[in-house]
């Protein structure tokens, strides 16, 4: 995502098409979320005109388009004084507003009432580490625990004199780490969640990796502890929305894979990251019917789906209000339910060789082969296959309960609790016998896998 430091400031102006649906509370476990970064004022980035300039974040909490609004940046771990640096573009900014005494860290404590604003309209609000040009990272893990407990007496659940939103308490943490080096941040999130356990309230931790996987700065860290959300950034990449056509680039069923069979959290949601305008990153762009399209098929195709992220306000709003038309496309699919389709492609066999575009049914997913294979799918990138659609009979009903997953850090181990989906499926298992590695079966043979 990319960062930037623009300086102006403009008064508020007229919502238009407002999305008039009643105030509720964040709830993980839908799939329509739209989650808004808001902060760095992208717009003004590349335009002259100031109409669409980067608004107080109250300003975009007024309707019930968006559902989680990630404050971009701290893009500084580690500056003056050992304290972080806060940059919010035109508005607060080290260079151009108050700092706390000997640090660089932005007094931005009249933003309070507006980030209380935002949650009393059932928003969360949390707080983004890195961006593009940050300066992020940790030596050890040591030090990332350390950082972990700077944060949340900054921003969340702790206490200090130095509080850059005041008494306003954020909803947790994003890491949008694009630079740098992986070392610590499973030793962070562990500690935030450590911190956040027995809390009187609900603490999030997501992450923005970009869309090819694994990701190279988060890839290991979402292995190892569990996250609630990961908003993948499906532009300026080869695999972004721009080539959705092409199967073998599209790798949203790499990322639900993931989640399913690897995620420490097995409720974890996957969202698709699009820029909010042509001008909001350098490929991925798509018109809303474009995006709605592909969003609503992905909702339909995958349990692991959570919505769609937008970079940033400053675009969606210049762009026809993009993030409402995306959050209508969603809300019209259904925020609660999956219903599995059929595995009606033919089913995989061993040692067959598939032309390109053939579909086959393995694993509960629906596979298409990307080009010659004779491979069993797989979501390795050299297995010729891409999954395109989960498989299987009956459907699924999420419900909202209280799950646990365990993290691990080098000195202990806790608990943390986290709201989240469960889900039950009716399927027609019963009675046929688990396929068997090196058994061999002859046409018409039924087994139960994945």
């Amino acid at each position: 995502m990319v960062f930037l430091r623009t300086l102006t400031h403009l008064s508020l102006f007229a919502l238009e098409s407002m999305y008039l649906g009643h105030v509720a509370a964040y709830d993980n476990s839908y799939y329509d979320n739209v989650v808004l970064y808001w902060g760095q004022d992208s717009y003004g980035a590349t335009h002259t005109d100031t109409a669409y300039l980067q608004q107080p974040i109250s300003y975009y909490c007024q309707d019930g388009a968006v559902d989680a609004i990630p404050v971009a940046f701290v893009d500084t771990f580690f500056g003056t004084g050992g304290m972080p640096v806060l940059n919010l573009a035109n508005t607060y900014n080290p260079t151009d507003n108050a700092t706390f005494s000997g640090t660089e860290l932005t007094n931005c404590s009249s933003l309070a009432s507006d980030i209380e604003y935002c949650q009393s309209r059932g928003k969360i609000v949390t707080i983004s580490l890195g961006g593009a040009g940050g300066s992020t990272g940790f030596t050890d893990d040591a030090q990332a625990q350390t950082f972990a407990q700077t944060i949340w007496d900054l921003f969340l659940g702790g206490s200090s004199t130095m509080r850059p939103f005041g008494g306003a308490v954020l909803d947790g943490v994003d890491l949008d780490i694009e630079g740098g080096a992986s070392t610590g941040y499973a030793a962070f999130v562990t500690e935030i969640r450590s911190l956040a356990s027995g809390a009187s309230k609900q603490y999030y931790v997501t992450g923005a990796p970009q869309c090819p996987f694994p990701d190279a700065y988060l890839g290991s860290v979402i292995n190892q502890v569990g996250f609630d959300a990961i908003y993948v950034q499906f532009y300026n990449n080869v695999c972004g929305l721009q080539n959705y056509d092409v199967v073998s680039d599209w790798s949203f069923g790499v990322w639900d894979i993931w989640a399913q069979q690897t995620s420490p959290n097995p409720n974890v949601k996957i969202y698709i990251g699009a820029p909010a305008s042509s001008t909001a990153a350098g490929t991925g762009y798509l018109p809303i019917g474009n995006l709605s399209s592909i969003a609503v098929q992905m909702r339909k195709s995958f349990p692991s789906f959570g919505g769609v992220m937008l970079w940033d306000a400053s675009q969606a709003y210049a762009n026809n209000r993009y993030d409402l038309m995306i959050k209508n496309a969603l809300v019209a699919t259904g925020s609660t339910g999956f219903i599995y389709p059929p595995c009606s492609a033919p089913a995989f066999v061993s040692g067959q060789a598939y032309t390109g575009g053939s579909q086959v049914s393995y694993g509960g997913y629906i596979w298409e082969a990307d080009y010659w294979t004779d491979s069993t799918p797989s979501s390795s990138s050299n297995s010729g296959w891409s999954a395109i659609s989960v498989c299987e009979g009956g459907s699924v009903t999420p419900t909202t309960t209280a799950t646990s997953y365990t993290t691990t850090k080098p000195t202990s181990t806790s608990t943390s609790s986290a709201t989240s989906a469960t889900t039950t499926a009716t399927g027609t298992c019963s009675g046929v016998a688990a396929w068997q590695s090196g058994v061999t079966y002859t046409a018409g043979d039924e087994v139960t896998y994945g």
